[in-house]
C-alpha cells in the first residue's frame, strides 16, 4: 500500500542482480484499487490476487516474508491461513509475518494454525519505540513464549527521537505527516523523553537515534 505499489517496484529495481543477496519482505491487507473491493483485505481471492501483483512490481518468483498488514475482521482467520498456507506451497513465498494486532488475536491465529496443520506466523511487526511502549505487556512476551520474531515499525517514532523537540517541530515532517500527531508520542511525557534521548546521546557521543534504537 506505500505508494500504492510503487515502493515494491523501486526495490524491485533496485535489488535487479543482488536478490539472493537480500532477505525480503512486503505485506497484503489495504485496498490497492478504489474500484476493486477484493484488491484488500484477507480473503483468498485478495491475498492470491494481491499476492501475485506485488510479485509482478518486485520482479520476482518469490518473496521471503509475506505480511498481513493489519488483522481482517471480514474473513474468518482460517480461511486467511489457509491461502497463506498454499503460498507458501506454491513457492511464491518463503515465511510468512502478521503485523499490529491484539495479542489474543495473534494468539488465535497461531492456536489456529497449530490445530489445522497450516504454517505459522514467524514474525510480527508491532508498533514499538521509546514513545510507545504498550508491546511490552502482552505482545512482546507472547512472542518470546512462542518463538515469533519481532520486527518493530516506526522505531525512532516517525523521527521525533532522532533530534531535539524544538528541532523536530521546525521539519517539514512535523507540518504535514498527520500520522505523527495522531500517534501517541507527545503524551503521557513524551517531551520529557526525548529530552533524556538527547542528554544520553550527548553523554555518549552518539546520535539520538542510535540511543533510541539501542
Amino acid at each position: 500500500m506505500y505508494s500504492r505499489g510503487e515502493s515494491e517496484r523501486v526495490l524491485g529495481e533496485a535489488l535487479e542482480g543482488h536478490r539472493e543477496e537480500s532477505v525480503v519482505a512486503t505485506k497484503g491487507f489495504f485496498q490497492m484499487d478504489d474500484d476493486d473491493p477484493s484488491s484488500g483485505g484477507l480473503s483468498r481471492k485478495a491475498i492470491e490476487q494481491e499476492l501475485d501483483a506485488s510479485l509482478d512490481r518486485l520482479g520476482m518468483d518469490t518473496v521471503d516474508l509475506y505480511q498481513i498488514h493489519r488483522w481482517d475482521y471480514d474473513t474468518p482467520v482460517e480461511e486467511t491461513l489457509r491461502a497463506l498456507d498454499d503460498a507458501v506451497r506454491r513457492e511464491k513465498v518463503r515465511y510468512i509475518g502478521a503485523s499490529s494486532m491484539w495479542t489474543h488475536q495473534f494468539a488465535d491465529a497461531l492456536h489456529a494454525s497449530d490445530r489445522l496443520g497450516l504454517e505459522r506466523f514467524q514474525t510480527m511487526q508491532n508498533h514499538y519505540n521509546l514513545l510507545y511502549r504498550e508491546e511490552e505487556r502482552e505482545m512482546l512476551p507472547y512472542c518470546q513464549q512462542e518463538d515469533v520474531g519481532v520486527i518493530p515499525w516506526s522505531p525512532l517514532a516517525r523521527g521525533y527521537l532522532t533530534r531535539p523537540h524544538e528541532e523536530y517541530d521546525a521539519t517539514t515532517r512535523s507540518e504535514t505527516d498527520d500520522y505523527a500527531r495522531e500517534h501517541p508520542y507527545f503524551e503521557g511525557g513524551g517531551r520529557e523523553i526525548n529530552e533524556r534521548v538527547e542528554e544520553l546521546a550527548d553523554e555518549y557521543g552518539v546520535t539520538m537515534a542510535q540511543v533510541g534504537l539501542a
